[in-house]
């Protein structure tokens, strides 16, 4: 069921962890990275909501959230093999747009997914292990470029040209057959049940769909938000923001501040891209290790005190890159903000969909990552200006203000009011599938 979020997430993690630097290779400077990366907020507010009810409301040969898994696939693998080879800064914006608009195709239908086909005592247990399966992809994506060039011995830069490092380009191919093929597998090897009755189905498609009513429909479950997912809100806001302001300069940062690079088109500069890679990919191996102990923290508490205690160890991480003495050392405080992104990535999801109504499951988890965009477009919009005047270009400022967002979201979440398991018994109309027991 989840094996498909092992290559979205492969696309995300070569994403988040090359993105900076191919803009910086291309001629972007500090101020300019907030905002070149908007794409990727902004397409998620627009994108993640409709396709949430638009998910809620298809069935056809291949079910009900499959269709948009497939389609997301083969777009944005078609975009990963592109972004390497941009020619120009623009382009490479271009296709940024592309692949984030894609990969939220794919993403959002995942979420609902697995909230439709698993009963309410399993979610923690099946958010978990998207969040294993999360973890385990980006490892290997973060992770390729230095792998590439020190066991294959690719170069880190096109010798007489500079350029984008041949290392990246080979995993952005990788990550293309990795994103289609492991989506492949979900839609070929899992089973949506179709509707009871078809005909109601059909009638609520009729209400349901189009742009007007797709309009209606977003507007009114936002009116009828659940108090936990209002509450969650606050929580997912900051600690998104704090997460984004590290995906903005985290490897730049490692490239300057800890290696001393000057010359984007460096050797040095390479090493320190390829090394901010092997960190991302150490906090992504501890998600994929803490998200087996997360159900058994999550039962000794409960759910929002345990992702309150995962986003304060994240956080207080984080800032201690302030301190930190050498880039060895930077893998230790990648252990802690390993723990607070396995949280994130599914602690969150498991407590919100105990709240949702089941035939709306879709658009109120499109709903959910609004939460998480919007304050990452304030940030594009915003982070540069700081960046210039308060940082004067300091990329590791922005890294360690990530994690007093962190913290912050830590203190909320443990004002989060969850919905009881016993409560969670899910009412569904004639228009739902009956749900299925693993």
């Amino acid at each position: 069921m989840s094996f498909g979020f092992f290559g979205i997430q492969f696309g995300w993690g070569l994403q988040m962890a090359n993105t900076s630097a191919i803009f910086e290779h291309l001629g972007a400077n500090p101020e300019q990275i907030p905002i070149l990366w908007l794409a990727a907020p902004l397409t998620g507010l627009v994108v993640q909501p409709i396709i949430g009810n638009l998910s809620d409301n298809t069935w056809g040969p291949l079910g009900r959230r499959r269709p948009y898994f497939l389609g997301g696939a083969i777009l944005a693998s078609l975009a990963l093999i592109a972004m390497p080879n941009a020619g120009s800064l623009w382009m490479a914006v271009g296709l940024l747009w592309i692949l984030d608009t894609a990969t939220n195709i794919s993403m959002e239908p995942f979420r609902a997914f697995a909230s439709d086909l698993l009963p309410a005592r399993q979610r923690t247990q099946g958010f978990a292990m998207q969040s294993l399966l999360i973890g385990l992809g980006a490892v290997l994506a973060s992770a390729l470029p230095w792998l590439l060039s020190h066991g294959l011995g690719l170069a880190k830069r096109v010798p007489a040209q500079g350029g984008i490092p041949p290392s990246v380009t080979v995993s952005f191919y990788i990550g293309a057959m990795a994103f289609l093929g492991t989506v492949l597998w979900t839609v070929f090897s899992t089973e949506e049940r179709p509707p009871r009755d078809m005909e109601a189905f059909q009638a609520q498609q009729a209400r349901r769909l189009g742009v007007l009513s797709t309009g209606r429909e977003i507007f009114t479950a936002l009116k009828d938000m659940p108090q936990t997912m209002r509450q969650l809100a606050w929580v997912q806001g900051f600690s998104w923001l704090g997460m984004y302001c590290m995906f903005l300069y985290f490897p730049p940062a490692i490239a300057h501040n800890f290696l001393g690079a000057v010359d984007d088109s460096s050797a040095l500069y390479g090493e320190g891209i390829e090394w901010a890679g092997v960190c991302i990919a150490t906090y992504n191996t501890v998600c994929f290790g803490v998200s087996f102990l997360l159900p058994r923290l999550a039962l000794a508490t409960n759910r929002p005190k345990a992702h309150g205690i995962c986003l304060m160890v994240g956080g207080t991480s984080l800032i201690a890159l302030s301190i930190t003495p050498s880039p060895i050392w930077v893998l230790l405080p990648m252990v802690g903000l390993g723990i607070a992104w396995s949280s994130m990535l599914s602690l969150p999801y498991a407590i919100v969909a105990g709240a949702l109504p089941a035939r709306k499951s879709g658009i109120y988890m499109g709903i959910f990552n609004i939460f998480i965009v919007l304050p990452e477009i304030i940030a594009s919009l915003g982070l540069g200006w700081i960046m210039s005047q308060f940082w004067e270009g300091n990329r590791l400022m922005a890294v360690i203000f990530g994690g007093f967002c962190l913290l912050v979201a830590a203190g909320l979440s443990f004002w989060v009011e969850e919905v009881p398991v016993t409560a969670q018994s899910r009412v569904l109309d004639k228009t739902e599938p009956t749900p299925t027991s693993p």
